[in-house]
C-alpha cells in the first residue's frame, strides 16, 4: 500500500492507496508547531483507525509547499512508519512538460494536479484548486503545463476582512439566503461566495480563449464543492486530485 501526503499551508492531506484505489483519506490542519514525534504518532493513529499498520506500507509519496515542515514529516515517516518518503521535486519523472519560466517555482501540489489530470482526464484543461490560495492551472492537450493564475483563497480573504476591518466579524463560508445580504454576515457571505463564483466564471472564459473550446474545467480542494454548486462552468469535481497525482507520480518513478 502507498501513503500519499500533501503538505499545504492550511491542510495536511493524506491518502492510503491499495493499487489504484483510494481506500482511506484524511484532511488535517497544518500545524507549524508540531514536532516529528507528534506527526509520527498521528500517522500511526490514522493507519490504526483504517485497520492498517505501517508494516503494510510499500512506500510514501510526499508533496510539500511548506518547506519548514517537510523535514519534520520526512523524519516522522522514517522513524514511525519505517519508510523513506519519495519527495516530489524538480528532476523526477512526471510525464508532462513544464513550460513555466522557472519550473522550480511551480508548487509540488500543482505538478501533482497536472499529472493527475493528464492521466485521468486528458487535456486541454483548466484545473482550479481551492486552497489557501485559489490557483488556476492551464494544461494543453499535449500534456504541457503552461502556468496559470494565483489569487487569495476564499478563507484567506474572509480572514483578511475580519482582521483588517474593525466592524466585520469572522464568518463561516456558506450560501446566504439571497445575493443581496440584509445583514453584515449575509452580505459578507454573498460577497465572498458569489464574488469568487463570478471570478471563476470569468477566469474560465479567459482560459478557454487560450486553450480552446474543448477545455475541461476540473475543481479540487476543500471548497470545490461549495463553489461548484453555484456555477455550471465546473465540469468535474475531484476533491482528492492531488493525492491521485502523487499516486501516479509514485508509479512513474517506481515501475514494477
Amino acid at each position: 500500500m502507498l501513503l500519499a501526503i500533501d503538505i499545504g499551508n492550511t491542510n495536511l492531506t493524506l491518502g492510503l492507496y491499495d493499487g489504484n484505489n483510494l481506500t482511506a483519506h484524511w484532511r488535517l490542519a497544518t500545524d507549524h508547531a508540531r514536532m516529528p514525534d507528534e506527526y509520527g504518532l498521528q500517522f500511526q493513529g490514522l493507519l490504526q483507525n483504517a485497520k492498517r499498520s505501517s508494516s503494510e506500507l510499500t512506500g510514501i509519496c510526499l508533496a510539500s509547499v511548506v518547506p519548514q515542515l517537510t523535514s519534520r514529516v520526512i523524519q516522522a515517516c522514517r522513524e514511525y512508519l519505517n519508510q523513506n518518503p519519495f519527495v516530489v521535486d524538480v528532476g523526477i519523472k512526471t510525464g508532462i512538460k513544464v513550460r513555466y519560466d522557472d519550473p522550480r517555482a511551480v508548487g509540488a501540489d500543482r505538478i501533482a494536479d497536472a499529472v493527475a489530470v493528464m492521466y485521468l482526464y486528458k487535456g486541454p484543461a483548466c484545473v482550479i484548486d481551492f486552497g489557501t490560495a485559489t490557483t488556476f492551472n492551464a494544461i494543453t492537450k499535449d500534456g504541457e503545463y503552461l502556468g496559470g493564475a494565483i489569487t487569495a483563497g476564499i478563507n484567506l480573504a474572509a480572514e483578511a476582512l475580519f482582521t483588517r476591518a474593525a466592524k466585520l466579524p469572522r464568518i463561516d463560508l456558506q450560501r446566504p439566503p439571497s445575493i443581496i445580504g440584509s445583514n453584515t454576515v449575509h452580505a459578507m457571505q454573498s460577497g465572498l461566495l458569489f464574488g469568487y463564483v463570478c471570478m471563476v466564471e470569468g477566469m474560465v472564459e479567459r482560459f478557454r480563449k487560450e486553450l480552446g473550446p474543448a477545455m475541461k474545467v476540473i475543481a479540487t480542494g476543500g471548497l470545490a464543492e461549495i463553489i461548484a454548486q453555484e456555477t455550471d462552468v465546473i465540469q468535474i469535481i475531484a476533491p482528492w486530485l492531488t493525492l491521485d497525482g502523487l499516486r501516479i507520480l509514485w508509479d512513474l518513478n517506481h515501475p514494477l
